[in-house]
């Protein structure tokens, strides 16, 4: 996320200035979609710790008319296996960053960015465990 902001900033971080250009556009709405990009990724990981902390069981009880309330399990899960789908579609061709021609970045920046992206490819099974280990421990043995 902060790659992408810096680079909505205008920031060149590993492209040249032509592949900065043709990446974020010349109007508002290609650094504008790279931040909300940041946000949505953020707030993915930021959901997927619910697998893991006793809110993705039980509505907190500050929030209004909800807290204290269960989760229905099925609320959490089918979300998550969606997730791990999606995850998997989008993350696992970074195994292959290296093999595609990225005529827009220098070469020091396609190194980079493929090892700054390389770890989200171990996302989806990584999510999968979690919603694994929420299923059980709300289902029981």
């Amino acid at each position: 996320s902060l790659w992408r902001i810096g680079l909505a900033l205008g920031l060149p971080l590993g492209y040249t200035e032509q592949g900065l250009r043709d990446l974020v556009g010349t109007t508002a709405w290609g650094p504008l979609y790279l931040i909300a990009l940041s946000a949505l990724t953020e707030a993915a990981a930021l959901l997927t710790l619910g697998l893991v902390r006793r809110w993705g069981e039980v509505v907190p009880r500050w929030i209004p008319l909800l807290g204290g309330r269960t989760i229905p399990r099925l609320a959490v899960t089918v979300p998550a296996w969606l997730g791990v789908g999606v995850l998997a579609l989008l993350w696992t061709p970074f195994l292959f960053w290296w093999t595609l021609p990225h005529p827009g970045m220098t070469v020091t920046g396609r190194l980079l960015v493929g090892f700054i992206y390389l770890p989200l490819v171990a996302w989806a099974p990584l999510l999968a465990a979690v919603t694994l280990s929420y299923r059980h421990r709300r289902t029981g043995p």
